[in-house]
């Protein structure tokens, strides 16, 4: 391993995060474009929730004057709640539980029981859909964590999940929104989704979908799991008046960064602008071949590839899978590096952001005890990784901009 290498793609991977980090994100937002004077409420929700309302107060401070925050469990910002009257909530992720019930009702009490001209700065990241959810009568959450298990084991992307989640919710599809009731609100959101929509990013908990969802979106199988909710909202209810989107970090940033931060470093950079979807562990492979043939230098894909999981899936997420895919694909090679991540610091099971490979990674994880072929039909890349000792660590980052994979070929010795 060379760590010259490797602390190159680690800095541009820091940079990357630095750049779209939800408390700074909002308090650019917020600074470049101050709201009008006056009392402001604040909701807040997602895995970035906690920081970008601590953004939002770094700004506005004493205009808050109420709000609820959801996040995910370990994800909170224990100073938060003293620095402005706001309810904090941590909650489940990626399947749902009663504490994303109470979440759910926890935003209904607040936005059907504030006063009719409050106004709201609403605060909205990935990890939604899991988070905060209200459901038909009659239908408990043993349901809609089936339904959510599905969902993550089937291979689908964020688009096709979150609308079959719209079909099933009384509060997503734009349904939480419309209790606003035409209130001011202005919407500032961190995209983890390909096209930066905000009728998908957290399920559009307050924009209603052009083609709102509807039963028959929802497939017989899973709506055996969990019945559809009453059809959705359309676009032009007068109680989405008030309502203005505003994007505040993205993919597409994360990446800028990366490639800025080579740049400084006299790295020639070769942005790769096909989205990653699709099968990750093939993703991975495609990848590492063509770092193997690529020009020298830093080299950037962004996205959300996806894994069919067999019964009993081992350690990690879709970026250990990549990783792993590509790491057999540049086996032996010593003059390749790959790191592959999420945003969020959350890679499926074991904690792990991700990883960074080289030549040397399927060698390494052998030594240890592994074959890289059984780890990846199991679902168990992070198993693998932590062997070769090539996993990610960042804990909770406070943004979620889908992925970002960072590959690096060293020029040829005497090129």
């Amino acid at each position: 391993m060379s760590d010259a290498e490797r602390e190159l793609l680690l800095d541009c991977y820091r940079a990357a995060l630095g750049a779209v980090e939800g408390r700074a994100a909002v308090a650019r937002a917020l600074r470049r474009r101050p709201p009008d004077p006056g009392p402001v409420r604040l909701v807040a929700v997602g895995k970035a929730a906690a920081a970008m309302a601590r953004g939002a107060v770094d700004v506005l401070g004493d205009a808050i004057v109420g709000g609820v925050v959801v996040t995910r469990e370990g994800y909170a910002d224990p100073e938060l709640p003293g620095l402005a009257p706001l309810r904090q909530l941590e909650s489940a992720h990626p399947v749902p539980d009663e504490r994303s019930l109470a979440a759910g009702e926890a935003l209904v009490q607040e936005l059907a029981g504030s006063p009719p001209d409050a106004r709201y700065l609403c605060l909205v990241s990935g990890g939604a859909s899991s988070l905060v959810e209200r459901l038909p009568d009659g239908v408990g959450i043993e349901a809609l964590a089936a339904l959510n298990e599905a969902l993550l084991a089937s291979g689908r992307d964020i688009h096709a999940m979150n609308r079959i989640r719209k079909a099933v919710s009384r509060i997503k599809g734009g349904r939480l929104g419309r209790l606003l009731a035409g209130r001011p609100a202005r919407v500032l959101l961190i995209s983890d989704v390909h096209g930066d929509d905000p009728t998908v990013i957290g399920s559009g908990l307050f924009f209603p979908d052009t083609t709102p969802s509807r039963p028959e979106d929802l497939p017989a199988d899973l709506a055996a799991l969990c019945p559809p909710a009453e059809p959705a909202p359309a676009p032009g209810d007068p109680a989405f008046a008030g309502l203005e989107a505003e994007l505040v970090a993205s993919n597409r940033d994360a990446l800028d960064a990366a490639a800025a931060a080579a740049e400084r470093k006299g790295v020639a950079v070769h942005r790769h602008r096909r989205f990653l979807e699709g099968d990750a562990v093939a993703g991975g492979r495609a990848i590492g071949e063509t770092l193997r043939r690529g020009e020298p230098g830093l080299h950037l894909w962004g996205g959300e590839p996806t894994v069919v999981l067999p019964e009993n899936p081992g350690r990690g997420g879709r970026m250990q899978a990549l990783a792993l895919g590509a790491a057999t694909a540049i086996a032996g090679c010593e003059d390749v590096w790959l790191l592959a991540a999420g945003t969020d610091g959350a890679d499926g099971p074991g904690g792990d952001a991700g990883a960074l490979v080289d030549g040397g990674t399927v060698a390494r994880g052998e030594a240890g005890g592994h074959a890289a072929e059984a780890a990846l039909a199991a679902a168990d890349a992070g198993s693998f990784l932590a062997a070769s000792g090539d996993l990610i660590r960042t804990g909770g980052t406070g943004t979620n901009v889908m992925d970002v994979v960072l590959g690096l070929r060293r020029p040829a010795t005497g090129a």
